[in-house]
Order: structure tokens, then C-alpha cells, then sequence
């Protein structure tokens, strides 16, 4: 059974993650947004550990918080002037961005709810494993193998810091 400390932990937790996932779509300055979402990504490192996945936490702050944040900021600095405030939205676009953010969560619940339970247990049956044996199950070339996501997104990312070098040297 667990404690309530740790339930009350819980929540502590996801109200910081609502309320700085939140500040960061909201606010005008792009670095402040920046900075909030620093801090949902290491409160989701806490929900990890707090769940005894130290492996993941770990990630979650080196890979994420540490490197995926710094290329943002990096792109920022590269392509904004940082003290500028972004330009207030207009109706139509708030309508458009409220609208697309609700067909995002559909299509991403139906995906949660229909095919991710059957991909989960066609990928590793259930069962105690190693980091090693998740590791080579996730990033195989089988079927359910997310090799080929993990170098497109590679790709892109190498893609993004050489248009930020390019716009960097037109300046």
C-alpha cells in the first residue's frame, strides 16, 4: 500500500506539471516559455523516479532537460531576439490553434486506447526485464521496432541545427 506521502507527492507533482505546461503555451516572451517547460521536464523526471524508474528520470533530465532544452534555446537565440515579445494572437488563429490542439488529443487518446496496449505486448510479453532487453526491443527493425522513428528524428534534428547555422550566418 502505498503512502500518503507519496500520493500527496502525486499531485504536488502534476499540479507543477499542469500549471508550468500551461505558463509555457501562454506566456508572450520565448524564453520564459523556454524556461517553463524546463520545468515540466524535470517534474516528469520526478513522476519517474518516483515511480522507481531511475533509468528514465535520469534520461528524462540528460536527454531532454539537458539536451533537447538547450538546442530550443540554442534555435531561440539563433532566430529571435530574446527580449522581444511575441505578437498577441488573433481570434481566428486562437480558434484554429484551440481546434487543433482538440483533434490532436482525439487522435492521440485514440491511439492510447486502441493500438498502444496491443503494440506493448506484442513488443516485450509481460514479464521482468533488463534496461538491455527493453533497449533491444524497442530499437530493433521489426514490426514493432522504433528504429526507423528514432533515426528520422535523428535526421530532423541534425536538419534544425544546420538551418540555424545557416540563418545564423546570413546575421
Amino acid at each position: 500500500m502505498e503512502s500518503v506521502g507519496n500520493i500527496i507527492l502525486y499531485f504536488v507533482i502534476a499540479l507543477a506539471i499542469i500549471v508550468f505546461s500551461v505558463l509555457a503555451v501562454t506566456t508572450r516572451k520565448i524564453l520564459r516559455s523556454a524556461t517553463y517547460l524546463l520545468f515540466v521536464l524535470f517534474a516528469t523526471a520526478l513522476v519517474y523516479f518516483q515511480l522507481d524508474f531511475e533509468f528514465l528520470g535520469a534520461v528524462q533530465i540528460a536527454v531532454y532537460a539537458g539536451g533537447i532544452l538547450v538546442l530550443f534555446v540554442f534555435a531561440i537565440m539563433l532566430t529571435h531576439k530574446p527580449g522581444k515579445e511575441a505578437e498577441p494572437l488573433t481570434s481566428q488563429k486562437r480558434v484554429m490553434g484551440v481546434s487543433a490542439a482538440v483533434a490532436g488529443v482525439a487522435v492521440c487518446s485514440y491511439a492510447l486506447f486502441s493500438y498502444g496496449q496491443f503494440c506493448a505486448q506484442k513488443l516485450l510479453p509481460a514479464g521482468d526485464y533488463s534496461i538491455e532487453q527493453i533497449g533491444k526491443a524497442l530499437l530493433n527493425s521489426d514490426k514493432f521496432g522504433l528504429l526507423l522513428p528514432f533515426e528520422a528524428v535523428s535526421v530532423l534534428l541534425l536538419a534544425c541545427i544546420i538551418g540555424g547555422v545557416v540563418v545564423a550566418r546570413r546575421r
